[in-house]
């Protein structure tokens, strides 16, 4: 690989939430890291400037969960496809869920699947191991093993596991071995065989329900556990005001928990689902507009610390059939950003808060370095035009997933340069 040149951009906005910095200055770039800030380095010579007045200049953002499909789901997504998708939306590192095929519960899936993101060289993955073996939530895995191997966090995806018994043993190993477990709440038995929020609409479409219940349930047990073992806890993709609510408390009482939500989740409810569209079928279900609300309340006060994007690609078929069966999950990587900006445009979110929900948020939940550019950070950087209006159309999607609702609806903000340790991996036309 050939070296990183050296960069200065120059004209932007800087905003470094981990650093506390959103003004106008200058940054260095040399030797994949960041050199300095405002003032260049004793001796610096430039290879390129980036000139962005009136743009805003950013670490790269850190989705923490996105899934690309490969191995074992080649016809709907590539490792290829989707990284090279995610830097064109500005997303510099991904975590990949662990229910690839094979799961990710041996090191040798995980090292994969981290090889041929780096052969690739575009956005980086960071797998998450398996806390079961094969994610059948019956057997432990080697978790420190797979710590070893690269895995930033352990997790059951979506599959539930047996008993709480399992889960305490768990969240015993995860603590032992200082490692974050995230988990999806939902209580398997509660979600039944459910595809849309229990309420108003799901009735009067005669759509298998899953109630509020089975996401605060879940959040209730996971929360007891914590106080007897002490494990660092991430909720994931949180969808009703109830879960922000027991998540909040649980903060202000000191445990050691955080909390996400998927960008799709703060700007639709169940009332999308009106017309049976499958796009709109995603788990967690789309629930109220009260929850709605609710979740843009959690990222404002600080409840909830980072927005993901869930991404789920699916082939075309995936989605054409009626909604009950078809495959749940939008493609939803480029989209992120204009999604979050949105709410800084109504007011919901300040822009410092947003920038902190993609970049410093999720790293200091992963326990990362990264998502920062203090002078000695890796320099992964995204430049926005927060003022560039854009369409989501078919022929301009990175992704191999083109189940999204989005398309045709006007976004505004789009990134124009993602630098990946120096290098320059999208420049927009």
């Amino acid at each position: 690989m050939m070296a990183a040149p050296r960069i200065v951009i120059t004209g932007g906005r800087l905003i470094d939430p981990a650093n506390g910095i959103d003004k106008d200055d200058t940054l260095y770039i040399a030797r994949g890291q960041v050199a300095a800030v405002g003032t260049a380095p004793d001796g610096f010579h430039v290879d390129r400037e980036i000139h962005v007045p009136g743009h805003i200049v950013c670490p790269g953002f850190i989705d923490l969960c996105a899934r690309v499909r490969e191995p074992g789901q080649e016809h709907k997504a590539t490792i290829a496809s989707e990284t090279t998708a995610a830097v064109r939306a500005g997303i510099t590192m991904l975590c990949c869920p662990p229910d690839t095929i094979p799961v990710i519960d041996t090191p040798a899936v995980a090292e994969l699947i981290k090889d041929r993101a780096e052969r690739i060289g575009m956005a980086r993955i960071l797998p998450i191991g398996a806390v079961t073996r094969g994610l059948m939530g019956k057997e432990l895995s080697e978790m420190r093993a797979l710590k070893k191997a690269g895995c930033v966090a352990v997790s059951n995806a979506s599959s539930p596991i047996e008993n709480l018994l399992v889960l305490r043993r768990t969240m015993e190993y995860a603590a032992s071995s200082g490692l974050l477990v995230i988990i999806r709440p939902e209580d398997p038995w509660l979600r039944n065989q459910g595809v849309a929020h229990e309420g108003a609409v799901a009735t009067r479409l005669g759509l298998p329900a899953i109630p509020e219940a089975a996401e605060t349930v879940a959040v209730a047990q996971v929360l007891a556990l914590i106080e007897q073992t002490g494990v660092r806890v991430h909720f994931a993709q949180l969808s009703c005001a109830r879960a922000v609510s027991l998540i909040a408390n649980a903060q202000r009482e000191g445990l050691p928990v955080t909390a996400d939500v998927s960008a799709h989740q703060l700007h639709l409810s169940d009332q999308a689902v009106v017309d049976y569209d499958p796009l709109f079928h995603v788990m967690p279900p789309l629930r109220t507009e009260q929850d709605r609300d609710a979740l843009r309340n959690g990222l404002s006060t600080g409840a909830i610390t980072a927005v993901c994007s869930d991404h789920q690609p699916h082939e075309e078929g995936a989605k054409l059939n009626v909604f009950s069966s078809t495959e749940p999950g939008m493609a939803t990587l480029e989209t992120l950003l204009p999604l979050v900006l949105r709410l800084v445009s109504a007011q919901q979110v300040d822009r410092f808060r947003a920038i902190s929900s993609l970049t410093s948020g999720p790293a200091k939940i992963l326990g990362l370095k990264s998502g920062q550019l203090g002078a000695g950070a890796i320099a992964d950087i995204c430049i926005v035009d927060p003022n560039a209006i854009w369409i989501p159309a078919p022929e301009k999607w990175a992704s191999s997933g083109q189940n999204t609702p989005f398309f045709g609806q006007q976004m505004q903000g789009q990134v124009t340069h993602t630098l990946i340790e120096g290098r320059i991996v999208y420049e927009r036309a």
